[in-house]
């Protein structure tokens, strides 16, 4: 498997296959999402979409970055997110890089959404499609967040190498600048378990798949199960 890591802005044009990496903390906020029972997760391109969508929907889950604001119901913050239920929910989502990274790669044809805590899951199934090309973007800092680096790379090697450990790959997550700011309160709308909690590894056991559902995109975990299971996906 030929693996590309890219940030946003490098992306010049739609990759076959991508796998966009936020670990801290708007993906491992999708999968604890799902987790929490929430139906689909919907990627908006501003506030104001989110909003929108919000309105549109008043049933649906409006999640932002930083600290609680009018409109929103939840912030982006696994912390805090795993008090909520959200059984048969559908999430309305925007972040700062995360969701950016996913709807800048919306028209390839594989699109999955990953961090530490669905890592296995993702590259298992990489392996299953038989992935031979695939992008990774690293969304966080422009392409340079160690955390988002890492976890590209642990997920990318584990596609091709069952056996690769984790550990060195969770120790430059633990020491980038994205867990620092996390742990000293730089960053708004925090829960102190939140770093924890984004270096957790396969927590879950699904992969998280986006596709355009009309002119939405929509993210719904996948469970893909290993070798020695013999029931289907």
């Amino acid at each position: 498997m030929d693996s590309h890591f890219v940030g946003i802005a490098e992306l010049v044009e739609t990759p076959s296959v991508a796998v966009v990496v936020d670990v801290m903390r708007a993906f491992t906020v999708a999968a604890w999402a799902f987790a929490q029972g929430a139906e689909k997760i919907v990627l908006a391109e501003s506030l104001d979409e989110a909003l929108a969508l919000k309105a549109a929907h008043p049933a649906w889950v409006a999640l932002k970055d930083g600290p609680p604001a009018p409109g929103f119901d939840v912030v982006n913050s696994p912390g805090l997110l795993r008090s909520v239920d959200l059984g048969g929910r559908t999430v309305v989502q925007k972040t700062t890089a995360g969701t950016v990274g996913a709807l800048a790669v919306k028209e390839a044809s594989l699109v999955l959404c990953a961090s530490f805590v669905v890592a296995e899951a993702t590259a298992r199934l990489l392996r299953t499609r038989e992935c031979d090309d695939v992008t990774f973007v690293v969304t966080g800092e422009g392409g340079r967040a160690d955390e988002d680096l890492a976890c590209a790379q642990y997920i990318a090697r584990r596609a091709t190498e069952a056996g690769t450990d984790a550990a060195e790959f969770l120790r430059r997550a633990a020491g980038s600048t994205a867990a620092a700011e996390l742990t000293q309160g730089v960053r708004q709308g925090v829960h102190p378990d939140d770093v924890a909690l984004c270096l957790e590894l396969d927590r879950f056991p699904f992969a998280v798949v986006a596709t355009l559902e009309g002119s939405l995109m929509v993210l719904r975990p996948c469970v893909v199960p290993s070798p020695n299971d013999e029931t289907s996906i």
